[in-house]
């Protein structure tokens, strides 16, 4: 009855053929020559999860080598037309101009139990092997996966997240229209807030908020390098860049006015407008900026705090082409440029255009 069942497929009729199938499952299931057509029949009835299962069982399970041959040969014809409807499907995504502009896509954690089940799943959207999906998918904060153009990340970001994976896509675009104003000193706090600031310009001005307006504090410690001369085991003197210090960054959002408020440690003016610190004069940068965190911290108590950048920028730092084409807007003198001042402000831009806010949380 197997013959029958090659020759209607032969012949492409899948009617004959699901029928004398119907009847050789009920005499022999496990038969893997009958197992081979089932999952035919069910390549060509478009259920190709069932059939790829089937395949890949039967490479397992099975030694015939023309069995093996003709499952690798499914699992092939599957994989190609999964691939050229993907290209379809991603170049219509993309056919509009506002959809072909450059974006990101950024994978948010998981817990490991539910990393472990999606992973497949991450698999098979992303053509991964199980082993690589496993790896990339993060446990304890954001995650950045890829730059492509935006109409592209939302074909697969749509995807992944019907298969309840968290994940989220922007336009670079969207985070470079953020206005960020330099943070120099508060003139006024109570009952609205006034910032002494200046502008990408460094024109200087300043901006009035009601503390309710803020919608998330992002913190940031930016690396510091210096060349350092050192010897190395011939005992040759050698010069290293190393990183000597941090620079300590906390930025304000006002999603209302479409601006980010950037204050740094070093240029806040502690002996200007309201007095954060006593005897400001007298303390180091460290202890007039923690009380500044603190004061800061009185104002907003219900205000979500952003601290994960450090991990987040060690997944896009080799990033460099992107990176270096988004304005920074991080004031620091450096003798050379690097990518850890671009990657606070996509940080920080994503977390104003995801627009997040969380009542009474603290993420530390």
């Amino acid at each position: 009855m197997i013959e029958q069942v090659a020759i209607a497929f032969e012949r492409k009729d899948y009617h004959t053929a699901a029928k004398l199938l119907k009847q050789l499952l009920k005499q022999s299931p496990e038969n893997p020559w009958v197992q081979l057509y089932v999952g035919r029949l069910q390549e060509v009835s478009q259920k190709r999860r069932e059939a790829e299962k089937i395949y890949r069982q039967l490479l397992l399970n099975t030694q015939n080598n023309k069995i093996i041959t003709q499952a690798r040969q499914g699992l092939r014809r599957i994989q190609e037309i999964e691939q050229e409807e993907r290209q379809r499907a991603i170049a219509q995504a993309t056919a509009e101009p506002c959809n072909n502009e450059l974006g990101i896509l950024i994978l948010e954690p998981l817990s490991h139990p539910l990393k472990t089940q999606v992973a497949p799943k991450f698999a098979q959207i992303m053509q991964l092997d199980p082993y690589s999906a496993n790896m990339v998918l993060p446990t304890r904060c954001w995650k950045f996966y890829q730059t492509a153009p935006i109409g592209e990340l939302k074909f697969y970001g749509t995807q992944l997240q019907q298969a309840e994976i968290p994940c989220f896509w922007t336009a670079i675009s969207t985070i470079e229209q953020i206005q960020v104003f330099q943070a120099h000193y508060f003139l006024e706090s109570h009952p609205q807030a006034t910032m002494i600031c200046s502008n990408h310009a460094n024109q200087l001005g300043s901006l009035t908020f009601d503390w309710s307006e803020v919608s998330a504090r992002v913190m940031g410690l930016l690396p510091i390098f210096e060349e350092v001369v050192d010897v190395d085991v011939r005992r040759k003197l050698e010069r290293k860049t190393q990183t000597q210090d941090y620079a300590q960054f906390c930025d304000l959002h006002l999603p209302g006015r479409r601006c980010i408020l950037r204050l740094h440690d070093s240029s806040y003016q502690f002996q200007q407008g309201v007095e954060i610190a006593p005897l400001a004069t007298h303390n180091t940068i460290r202890i007039n900026w923690n009380k500044l965190l603190d004061w800061i911290e009185q104002k907003l108590p219900q205000v979500k705090i952003w601290t994960d950048f450090t991990p987040f920028a060690e997944t896009v730092l080799e990033q460099k082409e992107m990176l270096e084409h988004l304005q920074s807007h991080v004031r620091l003198f450096r003798r050379e440029k690097t990518n850890w001042d671009p990657a606070f402000h996509l940080y920080s831009g994503l977390i104003f255009n995801k627009g997040v806010v969380t009542t009474s949380f603290r993420n530390s």
